[in-house]
C-alpha cells in the first residue's frame, strides 16, 4: 500500500535552520594536512623569495595561513558551523606544536652533541690528575648522592606536612601555612643555597662547602613542591573510607595511615620523582654550597662534592686547551642529566600502574 503523499511529507527530515545553504559536502580526511603542508610551501616560498628564510618563522606563518586557509575551504564546502570547528582544531594542533617545538629541539641538540662525549671512561673515571681529559664518575656519584640525601630530607617533612594540612589544619595556622607554602614554591634557586651556606657558616665558618650543604639547599625548593603535589593526592582519597574507618573505632592516626596513605600510594610516589626530577638539574645553589672537585666524593659531610649541572657548567665556562673535547663532556653531562630524569619518569609511572587504587 503506498503512502499518501501528506504521510511521505510530513515524514520527511526537515532541514535545521542554522544549516549553510548549498553545504552538505564534507571535506576528505586529508584536508587538514593539505592545508598545512600547502601553507608551509607557500610561506616558504615568500620567504625565501624576501630573502629571510627561517624555518621558525615558515612554522609560525604557516600555521597561521593553514588555519585561515581550512577555514575557507570548509566554509565553502561544509558550512559555517563546520568551519570554525576546523579552524578552532588546527589551531589547538598547531598551539600544541609550537609547544612540542622547543623540547624536541631540545633534545634533538642536546642528544647529537652529548652522544659523542660519552664513553665507558665517561661513566668509570673521574678527573683527578688528568689534564684535559677524564671522565665524569665523581660528577654523577655527586648528583646522586646530593640528590638522595636532598630526598630523605624533603620527603618525610613534605609528607608530613601535607597530612597536617589536609587531615588536621585548620583555621588561621593552616592559611598561614598554605601561604608560605606558596611562598616557598617561588623561591629563586640561588637564595635556596645562599640560606645554607650562610646557616653553615655560622657553626663552621666561612668557606665551608659540603654535599651535605647542596642536600639543604635542594630541599628548600623541594619541600613545598612535595607538599602541594602530596596535598592534592591526599584531598582525591574519598572522606567515605576515612568515616568507615571511624566507624569501626580506628583511631584517627591508624586511620591516616592504614587508609589514606596506602590509597594515595601510588599518587604521593608520582609527586616524590616529580619533585626530585625538579631539582636534580639545579646549579646556581650548587655552585655557592658544593663547590667545584675533581676527585669522587660519596661522602657528603666531608668536603667538596661535583654533581652534573656544574660539571657541565665548568667544561663549558672553562674548556681549557683541548676546547671540543670539553665540550663535548659538558653535552654528555646534560645528556646524562636528562636520562636520570627520564629514569625518575619511567619508575614514578611504573610504580602508579603497579599501586594505583581504583577510588570509587
Amino acid at each position: 500500500m503506498v503512502p499518501p503523499p501528506e504521510a511521505t511529507l510530513a515524514a520527511a527530515p526537515r532541514r535545521s535552520i542554522f544549516a549553510h545553504e548549498g553545504s552538505g559536502g564534507t571535506l576528505p580526511k586529508w584536508a587538514p594536512w593539505g592545508a598545512f603542508v600547502g601553507a608551509l610551501a607557500f610561506c616558504g616560498a615568500v620567504e625565501a623569495a624576501l630573502g629571510w628564510f627561517t624555518i621558525a618563522l615558515m612554522l609560525v606563518f604557516g600555521a597561521l595561513v593553514g588555519i585561515v586557509a581550512i577555514y575557507a575551504w570548509s566554509r565553502v564546502v561544509e558550512g559555517a558551523r563546520r568551519a570554525k570547528d576546523r579552524a578552532i582544531t588546527m589551531a589547538i594542533a598547531a598551539a600544541f606544536g609550537v609547544s612540542m617545538a622547543p623540547l624536541i629541539s631540545l633534545l634533538y641538540e642536546v642528544v647529537s652533541r652529548g652522544v659523542k662525549g660519552l664513553s665507558w671512561e665517561f661513566f668509570t673515571s673521574d678527573a683527578r690528575g688528568v689534564v684535559g681529559g677524564g671522565g665524569a664518575e665523581q660528577a654523577i656519584v655527586g648528583t646522586l648522592v646530593i640528590t638522595a640525601c636532598a630526598a630523605v630530607i624533603s620527603v618525610p617533612i613534605g609528607i608530613m606536612a601535607a597530612i597536617y594540612m589536609n587531615e588536621y589544619g585548620r583555621g588561621p595556622l593552616r592559611r598561614a601555612l598554605t601561604f608560605f607554602v606558596d611562598v616557598m614554591t617561588g623561591i629563586p634557586s640561588i637564595v635556596a643555597g645562599l640560606f645554607a651556606y650562610s646557616l653553615f657558616e655560622l657553626f663552621f665558618g666561612p668557606g665551608i662547602q659540603m654535599g651535605i650543604m647542596g642536600s639543604i639547599a635542594l630541599s628548600v625548593l623541594m619541600i613545598p613542591i612535595v607538599i602541594r603535589s602530596a596535598e592534592e593526592v591526599l584531598k582525591i582519597v574519598p572522606d567515605h573510607l576515612r568515616e568507615a574507618s571511624y566507624a569501626l573505632g580506628t583511631p584517627k592516626w591508624k586511620t591516616i595511615t592504614k587508609v589514606v596513605l596506602p590509597t594515595a600510594f601510588a599518587g604521593l610516589v608520582t609527586g616524590v620523582m616529580i619533585a626530585t626530577a625538579r631539582i636534580i638539574g639545579e646549579t646556581a645553589p650548587l655552585l655557592v654550597t658544593t663547590g667545584v672537585v675533581d676527585s669522587t666524593n660519596a661522602n657528603p659531610f666531608s668536603g667538596r662534592m661535583q654533581n652534573l649541572a656544574v660539571y657541565a657548567y665548568n667544561e663549558y665556562r672553562s674548556p681549557g686547551v683541548m676546547k671540543q673535547a670539553s665540550y663535548d663532556r659538558a653535552w654528555a653531562a646534560a645528556l646524562t642529566l636528562i636520562v636520570i630524569v627520564m629514569i625518575l619518569n619511567v619508575i614514578a609511572r611504573l610504580v602508579y600502574r603497579r599501586y594505583k587504587t581504583e577510588i570509587r
